[in-house]
């Protein structure tokens, strides 16, 4: 890799990182005033927990293809070389 790819690289993982941390940040705010919300004004049920668990499943995964996925093998930037190439080959038939 040459050195601009590896700066491009770092910048667009950097870039991924951050955007699960504004992510965490926004579901802890959120779910932290859903609960206050169920607990102190609407006590009938205990619902809250709904949208904690569905929201917590997505930023686990939002957390996974940022953490585990991205980290090191690259499939994002596989793929597009793969559709890169397959475009040029349809590009070049007769």
């Amino acid at each position: 890799m040459s050195p601009e790819d590896i700066e491009r690289l770092a910048h667009k993982r950097a870039a991924a990182k951050l955007g699960w941390y504004f992510h965490l940040a926004v579901y802890i705010l959120v779910n932290s005033f859903l609960f206050a919300l169920a607990y102190f004004g609407l006590r009938s049920r205990p619902w809250s927990m709904y949208p904690l668990l569905g929201w917590g499943l997505g930023l686990a995964l939002h957390g996974a293809s940022v953490f585990l996925i991205g980290k090191g093998t690259n499939l994002r930037e596989k793929l597009v070389q793969q559709e890169r190439e397959r475009l040029q080959r349809q590009n070049d038939a007769p």
